[in-house]
């Protein structure tokens, strides 16, 4: 059945624009990108700086540029023909659907796809025909693994670099001075050194190609 009245169409509408951020955290590659950025916050012992807005406004462009693919072929297929008076907004949705779920299956562990599809009873004859509902939560959890998992590793020389200083700091009886003061400077000028925001942005972009 298609959605035909102005005012059921306005009403959508204006749904849709207040799900935009939760839209944005669950559907996209932005959860993998904050969580990464958050995490490498802590490692550097800077828990306040980048602040909050930084790591934000760089998880979001970085989330522009990942999803620019997805995001064109939505366009194309949906938004445009809405907006020339061409298909109904219920047409739209289903336009979209197809790109956003191929973008969420390539970055869902099969393991937690079918952990979702065995909880709902689902039994589809291709991953392509299991409802957002599904999709969804499988690809959050899986972009939650991904972004721990990137983590830790980012989290590993910074650690090392701690428990060095703490040994020193130790063996020389300095027992009052926080490592954690004595041993940032060295951590950013690692991070420095190896042009970490370079590596970091790369690497988080290719991880989902």
């Amino acid at each position: 059945m298609k959605i035909t009245d102005p005012a059921i169409e306005v009403f959508l509408l204006i749904g849709f624009l207040s799900l935009i951020p939760s839209i944005l955290v669950m559907f996209t590659s932005f959860t993998r990108i904050v969580v990464v950025l958050s995490i490498l916050r802590q490692a550097l012992g800077s828990p306040n700086i980048p602040p909050n807005s930084v790591i934000i406004g760089m998880s979001l462009f970085l989330t522009f540029y990942i999803m620019g693919p997805t995001i064109d072929n939505v366009t194309k297929e949906a938004l445009i023909p809405y907006t020339k008076k061409e298909i109904a907004i219920d047409e739209a949705f289903k336009r979209a659907e197809p790109s956003i779920k191929n973008f969420m299956l390539r970055q869902t562990r099969e393991k937690d796809l079918a952990l979702f599809v065995k909880l709902s009873g689902e039994r589809p004859s291709r991953p392509e025909e299991l409802p957002v509902r599904i999709i969804v939560p499988a690809f959050v959890i899986s972009e939650l693994s991904t972004a721990f998992k990137i983590g830790f590793l980012l989290y590993l020389p910074f650690l090392v670099i701690d428990m060095v200083v703490s040994s020193i700091l130790l063996s020389m009886g300095m027992m009052m001075l926080p490592p954690v003061l004595v041993s940032m400077p060295f951590k950013l000028l690692l991070f420095v050194m190896v042009d970490g925001w370079n590596l970091i942005a790369g690497s988080l972009v290719r991880s989902f190609q």
